[in-house]
């Protein structure tokens, strides 16, 4: 699998990237079928074979449970081989979610983000929205912070995972890199794709298969990949023959 460059972040990512939420977390998620959390053999070898088909790209958060943790000792002395996109401003605990985006709080959850993934900086972090785009990226000193972590090397990239059109080019206004939904269903952030395409930012694209509810994986790749504003896919499984079904599948249309 051909890497191509995220934006002009410098970085160079798989078109297909390996979500980690089932890694850590089972409560409060939107598939239509419930799941065990994996053992550590399991997981090596999921991320084992995923390496060799060409994927390099994790995308984590606190919020996924233990899924950073879990990746600190799974990525052990193979941190370069990974382009790790994380997140700060949701919390997952006794089921539930909160959200806390003042600077204070990112600071900490970065520094902690970094313990767990045992490594000594993040590829690229984004604000993970609760839907209030623009109140969020108005928030200045926020902001301000993440360009901070950018500057002390602690990050090599900064934006956000937004839930908004207006938040997501926002997001590529002020930073580097936007999270953004874009589906045969959901065409209502093309616009963030658009604004990307022109100015040359990067896109991450997430529930591309609906969180497991589109059976259709070649025509939900073929669409996201069709707009040009698109650099990366994030596929959330656990399943060897998924991810190598779904890797077959993105090498026949990249």
């Amino acid at each position: 699998m051909k890497h191509i460059a995220l934006g002009q972040t410098g970085l160079k990512i798989s078109p297909l990237g390996l979500g980690t939420v089932k890694f850590g977390r089972n409560q409060g998620v939107k598939y239509p079928q419930g799941f065990d959390l994996p053992d550590d053999e399991h997981l090596h070898d999921l991320l084992t074979l995923a390496k060799s088909l060409g994927i390099n790209m994790l995308d984590t958060a606190p919020a996924y449970g233990t899924s950073e943790e879990r990746l600190g000792t799974l990525l052990a002395g193979q941190r370069d081989d990974w382009v790790i996109i994380g997140k700060a401003g949701e919390e997952f605990e006794d089921g539930k979610s909160s959200y806390n985006f003042t600077p204070d709080h990112f600071e900490r959850s970065l520094e902690r983000s970094l313990k767990r993934l045992n490594t000594n900086y993040i590829d690229a972090l984004l604000i993970h929205s609760d839907g209030t785009d623009m109140d969020i990226l108005n928030n200045d000193a926020l902001i301000r912070k993440m360009h901070d972590f950018k500057d002390q090397g602690l990050v090599k990239a900064i934006g956000a995972s937004t839930k908004t059109a207006q938040g997501g080019i926002k997001t590529l206004e002020l930073m580097d890199v936007c999270m953004a939904t874009y589906t045969p269903d959901y065409t209502e952030e093309k616009s963030v794709l658009e604004y990307a395409d022109k100015h040359n930012k990067g896109v991450i694209l997430k529930k591309a298969l609906s969180s497991g509810h589109n059976t259709n994986i070649e025509d939900a790749l073929r669409f996201a990949f069709d707009h040009k504003g698109t650099n990366g896919v994030i596929i959330g499984t656990i399943t060897p023959k998924h991810l190598e079904q779904n890797i077959a599948i993105m090498n026949g249309i990249i």
